[in-house]
């Protein structure tokens, strides 16, 4: 028996491996973890220490942004930059007295990684930058970033303040939902203006170099201190597709991003975006000849690209209908399917309504008892 234990064992082994070797092959990267993550399905398309804790720096502000501009959305309050906000490092160089507005904050934090204005947003929202740390951390709970723990609003080096590559992807399509976000992080630069001193306007310019370099990149945040080495979460969207990439202590950090979406929108495709086709189906009795269907859904079926080649798509719809006809009524269905089997459906519904005539109540009447 223990023979064949091991002999089972040593199999076991051999493919891990391989599939080792295989990841390997397909996309080189230099850093101490990272993930290719698919937002429009959860799944991870590569990766290598996903779940080990490690400094994420500046890459931090993606979740202090996040808050400070859902807090901007009910009040974008003006705040008042005082002494206990300085911080070291990089900075959008306020001065004691300035004033700006919380999105405005989070404008310097996304651009040019101020330290000083993610002190400035924590302080103004949780009391005080532990009272934030306690409003960041909650919120990664409700994310699920189950090995991440914030305590600086900047990502300056502290021992207890660490993520994983896999967390920081979780973060970034969180924060990518949120329109003022995804509006800020894609931006090459913004020019605030400031409320005091009046009429001074500075405009900051986005470190991220892929925004410039890759063009299908959509927005991310850079992150340097000595102890975390290089660190770098970015976006990208390409037919269909949206990409997160996350590398912690890397070196080459832009090439390996570059690589690793090439990767990514080379062997795999998503299927299934209708949200701009419409139809047309005839309505009997009502006081147009037909509704215009459609559908609002946005899911998505990724897969390989050799299955996505091979993905047969049909179309159904009720070839007429009487009215009243409701908006929001099912009348049809998009089908995809892989070999017979379906990967992908989901429902075509009246995107308007229609009123019944008057005289063709009766019409209705014994059309519907035909239909028993």
């Amino acid at each position: 028996m223990r023979k064949y234990l091991s002999i089972t064992l040593l199999v076991v082994l051999c493919l891990l491996s391989c599939v080792r070797v295989s990841a390997q092959e397909a996309v080189s990267v230099s850093a101490s973890a990272y993930v290719l993550y698919c937002v429009d399905n959860g799944m991870v398309l590569a990766g290598s220490n996903i779940h080990t804790q490690m400094g994420m720096a500046s890459t931090t502000k993606i979740m202090t942004a996040l808050l400070a501009l859902e807090e901007a959305q009910t009040s974008d309050r003006i705040v008042e930059f005082t002494k206990d906000m300085v911080a070291e490092g990089s900075s959008m160089y306020l001065k004691a007295g300035d004033r700006v507005h919380l999105s405005d904050l989070a404008a310097g934090m996304m651009t040019v990684s101020g330290n000083d204005a993610a002190n400035a947003a924590a302080v103004a929202i949780g009391g005080s930058k532990e009272g934030f740390a306690l409003l960041m951390n909650k919120r990664a709970a409700e994310i699920g970033m189950n090995n991440t723990n914030f305590v600086t609003p900047s990502g300056l080096s502290d021992p207890e303040h660490y993520s994983t590559a896999y967390d920081m992807a979780l973060l970034m399509s969180v924060a990518l939902k949120n329109k003022a976000f995804a509006e800020l992080t894609a931006k090459k630069s913004v020019t605030v203006d400031f409320e005091y001193p009046q009429d001074q306007q500075v405009t900051y310019y986005n470190h991220n170099r892929l925004l410039s370099s890759y063009d299908y990149c959509t927005g991310g945040k850079t992150g340097y201190t000595i102890s975390t080495g290089r660190c770098l979460v970015t976006s990208a969207f390409h037919d269909g597709l949206t990409l997160i990439a996350v590398t912690l202590n890397d070196r080459n950090d832009w090439a390996d991003h570059k690589a690793l979406y090439e990767y990514g929108f080379s062997q795999f495709k998503a299927v299934g975006d209708f949200t701009d086709v419409t139809y047309t189906v005839p309505v009997a009795g009502a006081d147009k000849d037909s509704v215009q269907v459609g559908t609002d859904s946005t899911s998505k079926a990724v897969m390989s690209t050799e299955d996505a080649e091979n993905v047969r798509c049909r179309v159904y719809l009720t070839p007429m209908v009487f009215a009243p006809v409701t908006k929001g009524e099912v009348l049809g269905c998009v089908v995809y399917t892989l070999e017979s089997e379906v990967v992908l459906k989901y429902d075509l519904v009246a995107l308007e309504e229609a009123q019944p005539l008057e005289c063709n109540r009766l019409l209705r009447f014994f059309y519907q008892l035909f239909q028993r």
